[in-house]
């Protein structure tokens, strides 16, 4: 007979950017850390625990808290610890789902007499990133991935929590109903209104009754979620399905028209690199908008031609930002962002006839092998000289 086994990870260093300045600076251990400059790019749990928030200015991080420490990135650093872990991640199963450079999915599965039960390999997993990395990590075990992101996210900071599957639906059921994936505020205040506050609310709604309020995608994943039905498998080596950049923009950042399209031709020149270099196409492309309320905001296009020219893209966000301009002088702005999807394989490009574009995509070559040779600040855009280009935050490889 079949018994069903917690055995997915889903494995989550804790507050990593500001845990890698704790663990390299110990004066800073225990006292609230902020990562950044104009915007909070981390805080550690200290700084969290008085409300300051990721994607914060700075200025209102510290007015929460006047005595935190406020130090510079150092990407180079994530990046070298990032790599350690994964390597504990891939020392210790073969199959390992990054998801970004902080977080994992590890399948345990068939370890048994390898390397013992789920509860053993996690907890000897936290000890060697502890031990060979120096970073606390915690670490949800469930049947699903979701529910071990759930597990993962309930144990934080410094935890291990198991959730056997026989206590699955009571653990999740207790839980607001925020914790399911796709519930954000606007779905929240939805569910709010009719009384509806935790998972097991949710669980006890007729699917057809999930849709009719939601709409028929966010209702069918709720009502599935919450009876923590996940069929998806723990993939190593899954290519993107899309690829993003963006930027923060601080008290102090240019927002005119002008100074944004000096934003964006920065995040399409970054990204459209990216691209080439995983030699993918695309052919949705999307801007995302964060005003000064924090509400969201997007708007996107999709090409009648897949591509990875930067004009292409550059022309097309362009429009996107234009379109979207009465709004952003009507609510103001504290982020932009530029996404591309649809992705497919640029190795085999599909021809079409005009054969045009020979000219745009030889500068792109042209600006990708001076920069690979040289470094990535040896060729700028006239437009960007001068000008604070943002952070670079490290990535998994595309």
């Amino acid at each position: 007979m079949f018994v069903p086994i917690a055995n997915i990870l889903h494995a989550d260093l804790d507050a990593f950017y500001a845990s890698v300045e704790q663990r390299d600076q110990p004066r800073l251990l225990g006292k609230p850390v902020i990562v950044g400059g104009g915007v909070v790019l981390a805080a550690s749990y200290e700084a969290k625990a008085r409300g300051v928030r990721t994607a914060m200015g700075c200025s209102q991080a510290r007015r929460l808290c006047p005595d935190a420490i406020v130090v510079p990135p150092r990407m180079s650093a994530y990046t070298d610890a990032s790599r350690a872990v994964f390597a504990v991640f891939d020392d210790t199963t073969p199959l390992v789902e990054g998801l970004s450079i902080d977080e994992a999915f590890l399948d345990v599965r068939g370890l048994q007499r390898i390397s013992g039960n789920p509860r053993q390999i996690a907890a000897r997993l936290r000890r060697r990133v502890r031990d060979q990395v120096g970073l606390p990590i915690t670490v949800g075990v469930a049947r699903t991935k979701f529910l071990a992101k759930v597990a993962s996210g309930v144990a934080k900071p410094d935890g291990l929590l198991i959730v056997p599957p026989a206590a699955e639906l009571g653990f999740l059921h207790l839980l607001p109903v925020q914790r399911l994936w796709g519930v954000g505020p606007v779905t929240a205040e939805k569910l709010r209104r009719r009384g509806i506050t935790t998972v097991g609310q949710v669980a006890r709604l007729d699917e057809r009754v999930l849709v009719e309020m939601v709409g028929r995608a966010s209702g069918r994943q709720l009502h599935a979620l919450a009876h923590n039905r996940d069929r998806r498998r723990v993939t190593p080596g899954v290519r993107r399905r899309s690829m993003g950049a963006q930027r923060a923009l601080g008290r102090r950042a240019d927002t005119s028209p002008a100074g944004l399209d000096v934003a964006l031709v920065g995040l399409v020149d970054r990204l459209t690199r990216r691209l080439r270099a995983a030699r993918r196409l695309c052919r949705t492309v999307t801007i995302r908008l964060r005003f000064d309320d924090f509400s969201r905001a997007t708007r996107s296009h999709t090409l009648w031609q897949s591509t990875c020219q930067t004009s292409t893209i550059l022309t097309t966000a362009r429009g996107l930002l234009a379109g979207a301009m009465p709004l952003i002088e009507h609510q103001g702005i504290s982020l932009i962002g530029v996404a591309v999807g649809n992705l497919s394989d640029g190795r085999a490009p599909q021809l079409v006839l005009p054969f045009d574009g020979e000219v745009a995509s030889a500068l792109d070559t042209v600006m990708d092998d001076v920069r690979d040779r040289f470094g990535p600040n040896a060729l700028t855009r006239a437009v960007l000289l001068g000008r604070d280009q943002g952070i670079s935050v490290p990535l998994l490889p595309d």
